[in-house]
């Protein structure tokens, strides 16, 4: 089992920035990915962003050059870094890890808010 903690999430003015936080625990040796989603009411959950165990990076064609993943494996936390942000930023944001061959498990989510 692993569980997963985000932290981080507020109100913002648009231009503003914020760091989202996931702290894992439980059987984090399992997980090989973990990775942001997000989510507004009414939509499909959406990725934002990904790291390997190896360090890899993927990020959304929508918040490229914008948001930065990043992952401290002494401290089994996973970072969101977040800078100009716009309005349609608005959404829940989920940390999601992958365990191989076993299930994808998710965070309780953090409000993330900017205002125009």
């Amino acid at each position: 089992q692993v569980q997963l903690v985000e932290s981080g999430g507020g109100l913002v003015q648009a231009g503003g920035s914020l760091r989202l936080s996931c702290g894992a625990s439980g059987s984090i040796s399992s997980i090989n990915v973990m990775g942001w989603f997000r989510q507004v009411p009414g939509k499909q959950r959406e990725f934002v962003a990904q790291i390997s165990n190896g360090g890899s990076t993927i990020h959304a064609d929508s918040v490229k050059g914008r948001f930065t993943i990043s992952r401290d494996n002494a401290k089994n936390t996973v970072y969101l870094q977040m800078n100009s942000l716009k309005p349609e930023d608005t959404a829940v944001y989920y940390c999601h890890a992958v365990v191989p061959f076993s299930r994808d498990y998710w965070g309780q989510g953090t409000q993330v808010t900017v205002s125009s």
